[in-house]
Order: C-alpha cells, then structure tokens, then sequence
C-alpha cells in the first residue's frame, strides 16, 4: 500500500513537471525558444513538441495509456538528452537524466491504480 501511494506521488510528480515543460514550449517561452533553437526548432516544431509533451502528461494519468504516455515522456525526454550529448553538453544531459529515470520507475512500478 505505501508502496502505491509513493508510486502516486512520483505520477503526481511527473505529470506535473510534463505539463509545466509542455507548457513552456507550446507557449514558446524565450528560454524554450533559445534552448530548442540552437537545435533548429522553429516556432511550429517547438509548439508540437509542447503538446505531444503535454498529450503525454495526460495519457499518464490513465491505467490504460498509462504506458504509452510514459514512453511519450520518456522519447521526448531521450531526444533532449541525445540533443545535450550532440553538442557534449554533460551538464545538460545530467539535469534530464532525473526525469528520464522517473518515468522509468513509474513504469516499473505500474499505475496503482491498476487492477491486477
């Protein structure tokens, strides 16, 4: 049971921080804009990058798409990574890592709502 509500949290935690990012770049915040830019993302690439970030946080929430947003997460999430790596910025690929590695765990660990 503790279990289930921990693994609750870590759910609560990255549906959050998906619509916070996924918000950033549907908005095209200027910090989002500079980052994704330097990869050559436009405004459009950036917007649809949001939402599918954003498509992801939701189909988490969801026992029966639960892992298909966790994948979504977790592909956008290694394409920022792969992007870091490209231009060796170390620093970068080691604050994503985190969040790669949530949503790992949450997959691990299953929806608690789930029923067995």
């Amino acid at each position: 049971m503790i279990l289930k509500i921990i693994n609750g949290i870590l759910i609560l935690v990255a549906v959050f921080m998906g619509f916070k990012q996924g918000y950033a770049m549907f908005s095209g915040k200027p910090e989002m804009m500079e980052m994704f830019g330097k990869w050559g993302f436009g405004k459009t690439g950036l917007m649809i990058n949001g939402a599918v970030t954003i498509l992801a946080a939701v189909l988490i929430l969801f026992p029966k798409t639960f892992v298909w947003g966790n994948f979504l997460m977790a592909a956008g999430i290694l394409l920022i990574i792969c992007f870091h790596l490209l231009d060796k910025d170390f620093k970068g690929v080691m604050v994503e890592l985190p969040f790669l590695l949530l949503n790992l765990l949450i997959i691990y660990l299953q929806h608690p709502l789930k029923s067995a």
